[in-house]
């Protein structure tokens, strides 16, 4: 196999192979070809898997391993000529096989290369930053939401059932005194006034006391299952248990037993200083977004769409992959949706575009700024991965080839450049309409007293 020639097309970012797959290559392609389907071939007289090439060739004309061949062989040829040619391949635009036979096969490939890019700016971006300021609200939700995290069930043994209480039930739905599907539950933690179940079910609950076996009558609302639509139900009912909410005081035991903090003022301290910390994070993603986008918009480049469209293809797979570990596929996620694959990767194209662009923006300024890894670097992330995935690290370096890794760790290190050379500044919170129209109306009674006190220094 060989490349015989390299041309640049007219299209931009397209170049033309011309490559030749020598005879006897081509011959060995023809016979894992023919291997692969010899215990398919039956012919008169004889039993399957028992015909020769020749007698199938004689059969079946020579010709008919041709397109099995050459499948084998192909990829091979046009990576093996694209390395020749030192090419930076990102898709393939077509293909078109000019002689096929005992000779060999001679052969057209016309390549989509990655495109030339230009930045017009990518040091010194201008990005803006919100002031963090952390709350006495905010830490106040965090101690309920402690508060109720920790909440206690006292049960209760000397008064009916409440709003608020939590019955433990068995209960068996009816209706024309049939039981239906789905109607059936056993030691069932039902909070009454929570409004989770058939409207006028938890009234009913309500003063009834453990122990006691009563009927709920209740009619099914108008947009349930259409079997039950509208209809009257009973339901048998057995009340095991009442139990009642207790919540704990906030006070130095609750600090110490809910967050390992001494007192409650230093419980109060950890929360802010977590508050504080999630919304510098959620600040440094919102900058990288905006240092993002000015890099998207500097870019100049001609994209081929086969990279877009490859970034589509890539997503859409990601996504079957996570639907397939909750018991789903894309296919029937996009039912569900109400989409054909079509509309659904349309959607998908402006993002997509954005991140091929993203990207060829931080490799680009990876080679003007000569970013490089290391060996030393390359094996410490090889080491990290296989921590993370608790693999091997030879068979992490089989899925990760150290040229796709280097790239991305070097993409990574560019992303560090853009944001050490931004210029942030912290945007002034947006005052109350209110205050606003109080400075405007005191604005003149300060000029004028302002005036006054000048007139009577002059005087």
């Amino acid at each position: 196999m060989s490349l015989k020639s390299s041309t640049k097309s007219e299209e931009a970012n397209v170049y033309s192979l011309e490559i030749s797959i020598d005879a006897a290559t081509f011959e060995k392609a023809m016979n894992q070809a023919f291997a692969k389907v010899r215990t398919r071939i039956q012919l008169p007289g004889f039993r399957k898997g028992k015909v020769t090439r020749k007698m199938a060739e004689a059969f079946y004309g020579k010709g008919f391993l041709y397109e099995d061949a050459l499948d084998i062989c192909y990829p091979e040829a046009v990576d093996s000529a694209i390395k020749e040619a030192g090419l930076d391949v990102v898709g393939t635009k077509n293909a078109d096989v000019k002689e096929i036979g005992a000779n060999g096969v001679e052969l057209t490939v016309e390549v989509y290369v990655k495109p030339e890019v230009e930045l017009k700016a990518y040091k010194e971006l201008k990005a803006t930053r919100k002031k963090v300021e952390v709350t006495e609200e905010e830490i106040q939700n965090k101690i309920n939401e402690l508060v109720q995290r920790n909440v206690r069930m006292i049960p209760v043994e000397d008064r009916p059932a409440q709003e608020g209480d939590i019955a433990v039930i068995d209960f068996e739905g009816f209706v024309d005194g049939v039981a239906f599907e789905g109607g059936k539950g056993e030691n069932y933690d039902l909070k009454l006034g929570s409004n989770t179940f058939i409207p006028g079910f938890e009234a009913q609950v309500i003063g009834h006391n453990a122990g006691d076996e009563f009927d709920v009558n209740v009619t099914f609302p108008h947009e349930y299952n259409p079997d039950l639509a509208d209809k009257d139900a009973v339901f048998k009912v057995k009340l095991h248990e009442i139990k009642m909410e207790e919540l704990p005081e906030v006070d130095d035991e609750f600090a110490q037993d809910a967050a390992d903090c001494d007192t409650v003022e230093d419980l109060r301290k950890s929360i802010a200083e977590e508050i504080k910390a999630q919304k510098e994070e959620e600040n440094e993603t919102e900058i990288k977004r905006q240092l993002f986008d000015k890099l998207v918009e500097n870019i100049v480049a001609d994209i081929p769409p086969v990279m877009i469209d490859s970034e589509i293809d890539n997503r859409v797979r990601d996504i079957d992959y996570r639907l397939s570990s909750q018991g789903m596929n894309i296919e029937t996620y996009l039912q569900y949706m109400g989409m054909t694959m079509e509309e659904y990767k349309e959607q998908m194209r402006p993002d997509a575009e954005h991140a091929v662009k993203l990207r060829l923006a931080l490799e680009k300024i990876a080679e003007l700024e000569g970013i490089e890894i290391t060996d030393e670097e390359l094996a410490q992330q090889y080491e990290k991965f296989a921590a993370e995935y608790q693999m091997d690290v030879d068979k992490i370096r089989a899925i990760l080839p150290e040229e796709g890794l280097k790239r991305d760790m070097a993409t990574d290190k560019a992303v560090e450049f853009v944001r050490a050379s931004a210029k942030v500044t912290t945007a002034r919170k947006p005052r109350a309409p209110e205050a606003e129209k109080e400075e405007k109306a005191e604005a003149p009674a300060e000029a004028a007293e302002e005036a006054d006190e000048s007139e009577a220094q002059a005087d």
